[in-house]
């Protein structure tokens, strides 16, 4: 796939169990990848750390830039504190969304027990929608249940 015609980078890490030194560690291991305006899949990079941080993600950005990759729409990514700010440094056009899993995690992180499977049915309205008006409207409807016990739910959708 030409680099120029990709328009989304997912880009995740997951940590795997590796030997090292006749030890076993753990290790996070970095993924790009790309997908173009066709649905066509490409594996951009994979690089491997000690940790996840956004510092790492800023470096693997700007060896993808380097090798071609001039341009990226959207970037869809866990959210890693100073994230934005590294897709902003390496591609100031490009619009950084969260991935979904991890902005429903980060919604149910700090709710109730009590309350947690009922937010949960009243949050899959909105990431289903099937356009951006019907999820702002399920937004609003969630937000008017939801928000005298948590406010910053609502907040995070809108802002993301």
């Amino acid at each position: 796939m030409a680099k120029s015609s990709l328009r989304i980078s997912l880009c995740y890490c997951f940590v795997v169990k590796v030997r090292q030194d006749k030890r076993i560690i753990h290790k996070a291991v970095y993924v790009a990848l790309g997908i173009d305006k066709l649905g066509m899949k490409d594996v951009l990079g994979l690089w491997m750390s000690e940790n996840e941080g956004a510092k790492f993600w800023l470096g693997n950005l700007t060896e993808l830039k380097n090798r071609g990759m001039h341009a990226m729409l959207i970037a869809c990514t866990a959210n890693l504190s100073g994230m934005s700010e590294a897709i902003a440094a390496v591609y100031p056009k490009t619009d950084h969304q969260l991935c979904i899993v991890h902005q429903i995690r980060n919604s149910l992180q700090y709710v109730s027990y009590k309350h947690k499977k009922l937010l949960a049915a009243d949050l899959k309205p909105i990431y289903t929608a099937v356009t951006e008006e019907e999820a702002l409207m399920a937004l609003e409807t969630f937000a008017t249940k939801w928000n005298q016990h948590y406010p910053q739910i609502a907040k995070s959708w809108y802002a993301n």
